[in-house]
């Protein structure tokens, strides 16, 4: 049985994680947090309501049903999990305070707090573990990132009202990471049982923050859990929550936003757009934090189901086709970084050498059509066998992050190689992507510390669905499934380096962005702070003037 030390985690769990890099911007303390230079209030000061506005609609705040980070967002106010993870990598307790680890790998064996409660009075205790753990496998949950993040679990054995052991079917390198996660978090099963489907308008956890309400498209209130008591290494205050309410406010439209927080109608809001980032840096009434998302960076999936995207030319056409540093810099004037692989940087086994692998050449995507039979038609749309060369191109509404304006930069670049790129935008993606696979191109991206993120993405049979890549190659499969279990550094990064050259080369995908959060406030605002992953934490936060 190998022991948990809490700063040695790093038995069953390592990799390399570049810790968040947090870029203040006109902010006198220099901290790592939002707020003035101001004397420390004592804590008895320390109070308010804050007003954080998002830029995209939170639908279902359940964390086995969400797939969302703006939902993630919200949520992990309400919920913890048995660990958690702090910048720098270290694997700390949460609602649990102690594990260990079978000589074999398939055994976890969690020891668990004793003086937690959730929201609605029910006790937390190894029953509620096994319960928020065994409905993210059962199929009428209809779990999507928590079921993938959760495997290879496969059940738990209790021992006593607060031991718990968790039986995997494999042994996996990642799954005490991947239980940092807020997917994985602890939801109340009395709650969960009363409102069923309907947990996700409901929810109830064991966070700093409780539930009061969900306005559809409006706003989403939660108030302060008054005997919260269990804060966990990543607050520095351990009780309560300073803030009396924080309320979210749901404004996408951009413009209506940044005005919004300007005029102090909300306190904070998230997603500045980058051609506002010189004006918050001279606004002295503003605060500004910066910080890229590790992960999944936005990515263009190619549908190779879909004629003629399965034949390799013409993915290479588009690869070569598309100008992504034009797009990147034109949309993002240069506070998104380009992205080239199927993973960020700060991931384990991150390949360096496909950083400038592909320069666009429109040329060569032209010679690549025709090539495979594609000829130029009367109207410049080319045509092979009397089909025209059209292109789908699916997207989410609203413009998230300039996602839209993505498509219409690249159905003006791909007219030019004679395809017609029809675009279409919907609020309905479960539907068009996962059930009816409608689509030639569409983007993602994904928040997450490990580069197993990328079995959900690319392993042919990672789930009931197909993924987005389609892609079923066994020697894919091979290289995904033994980064799992392989706890050599070195071999791990060499694995994911080996999938990331397939993808390459296989033009499997079209890296676009690495996503970069970045949130204003106004300066009444202290002391939001940050996960590693980049969340919004708000245990310390404090509203003063």
């Amino acid at each position: 049985m190998k022991k948990n030390n809490h700063n040695d985690y790093l038995l069953k769990s390592v990799f390399v994680f570049t810790a968040a890099t947090f870029v203040l911007t006109g902010c006198a303390s220099g901290s790592n947090s939002l707020g003035n230079a101001q004397a420390e209030p004592n804590e008895q000061e320390k109070g308010g309501d804050l007003t954080y506005a998002l830029a995209s609609i939170p639908s279902n705040l359940d964390p086995a049903r969400s797939g969302w980070a703006v939902e993630t967002r919200v949520y992990k106010q309400i919920f913890e999990g048995l660990v958690t993870k702090l910048p720098d990598n270290t694997i700390v307790p949460e609602l649990a305070t102690d594990w260990s680890i079978s000589d074999d790998g398939k055994t976890y064996t969690f020891e668990l707090r004793e003086d937690v409660t959730f929201h609605d009075g029910t006790p937390f205790n190894a029953e509620a573990v096994q319960y928020s753990f065994d409905r993210i496998l059962d199929p009428d949950t209809q779990a999507g990132n928590a079921y993938s993040r959760l495997q290879p679990y496969e059940s738990s054995t209790i021992i006593d009202a607060h031991t718990i052991e968790l039986h995997l079917s494999t042994p996996s390198v990642p799954f005490l990471d991947n239980l940092t996660q807020a997917n994985l978090t602890i939801v109340s099963p009395t709650a969960a049982e009363e409102y069923g489907d309907q947990f996700g308008q409901h929810p109830v956890g064991t966070g700093p923050f409780e539930f009061i309400s969900l306005q559809e498209n409006a706003d989403i209130k939660l108030k302060r859990y008054e005997d919260y008591d269990w804060g966990s290494e990543k607050y520095e205050n351990k009780g309560p929550a300073y803030l009396d309410s924080l309320t979210f406010n749901i404004i996408t439209e951009e413009s209506t936003r940044i005005g919004s927080l300007q005029s102090s109608q909300v306190l904070a809001a998230e997603a500045i757009p980058p051609q506002n980032i010189e004006t918050f840096e001279l606004d002295e009434s503003l605060e500004l934090l910066s910080q890229n998302i590790e992960g999944l960076p936005y990515t263009l999936f190619i549908n190779p189901d879909h004629e003629p995207w399965g034949e390799l030319e013409a993915r290479q056409a588009l690869q070569y086709g598309i100008d992504v540093d034009h797009i990147v810099n034109t949309l993002y004037f240069g506070t998104y970084d380009r992205a080239w692989s199927a993973i960020t940087s700060g991931l384990l086994g991150y390949d360096e050498s496909l950083e400038g692998a592909i320069e666009p050449d429109v040329e060569k995507a032209k010679q690549l059509l025709e090539d495979i039979g594609w000829e130029t038609g009367a109207d410049g749309i080319r045509v092979r066998d009397g089909e025209r060369l059209t292109l789908k191109y699916v997207d989410i509404t609203p413009n998230r992050e300039k996602r839209n304006d993505i498509a219409i930069m690249i159905q003006q670049q791909l007219k030019e190689l004679g395809i017609d790129v029809e675009i279409e935008l919907t609020k309905d993606v479960a539907t068009t992507i996962h059930t009816n696979g409608d689509y030639d191109l569409y983007g993602n991206s994904q928040v997450n510390g490990d580069p197993n993120a990328l079995i959900q993405f690319y392993h042919s049979s990672e789930g009931a669905r197909d993924t987005l890549s389609k892609l079923n190659d066994p020697k894919v499969d091979e290289w995904l499934q033994a980064a799992v279990t392989e706890e050599d550094e070195e071999k791990r990064a060499d694995l994911y380096k080996n999938i990331q050259q397939y993808i390459h080369d296989e033009a499997i995908i079209l890296p676009i962005y690495v996503p970069n959060y970045t949130v204003g406030t106004q300066k009444s605002v202290h002391d939001i702070s940050f996960d590693y992953l980049g969340y919004p934490q708000f245990n310390d936060a404090y509203v003063q003037p």
